[in-house]
């Protein structure tokens, strides 16, 4: 182990988690004020595969979603500001929170579906229709779900 480890050790080895938090937000900005948009997903793409190993992203993500939407159990930071924008829209417009999922959702759909293969592409697909209808007719009565089914499948079709 080299000087630098060893001091790296000596000095991380004393502090405490929280410690090793803030110290951790307190030199991001630091660290990354001199990088490019381009450096930084470089550096993203490098790392994501070893900082994921071991995790259930399928258990993951629903629950980082949740926190981030405002509806997990931490409290300020980012449930806060998440909170605020899930609930920013002023009258009738929707708030912040769902707009930006409308507008990633369909982007991020487009990125990596063609990277699918056909089989899984199709599966995840059924899965997604169903799910954005089941969730979507919530609340109407049957003659409005018969219209929706009937929009979905002419837009499907042409």
């Amino acid at each position: 182990m080299g000087m630098m480890d060893e001091m790296m050790e000596s000095m991380m080895g004393k502090m405490s988690r929280e410690e090793k938090q803030d110290m951790m937000g307190m030199m991001m900005e630091k660290f990354f004020a001199d990088m490019t948009i381009e450096d930084k997903q470089m550096m993203m793409e490098q790392m994501m595969p070893k900082m994921m190993e071991g995790i259930n992203m399928m258990d993951m993500m629903p629950k980082m979603m949740m926190k981030m939407m405002g509806g997990g159990d931490s409290e300020g930071g980012m449930t806060g500001m998440m909170s605020t924008m899930m609930g920013g829209g002023h009258g009738r417009e929707m708030p912040m929170m769902h707009q930006m999922m409308t507008e990633m959702m369909p982007r991020c759909l487009v990125m990596m579906l063609p990277n699918m293969p056909q089989e899984k592409r199709i599966d995840f697909v059924l899965k997604m229709v169903t799910s954005l209808v089941e969730q979507c007719s919530v609340g109407m009565s049957n003659e409005e779900k018969e219209d929706f089914a009937a929009k979905v499948v002419e837009r499907v079709r042409t």
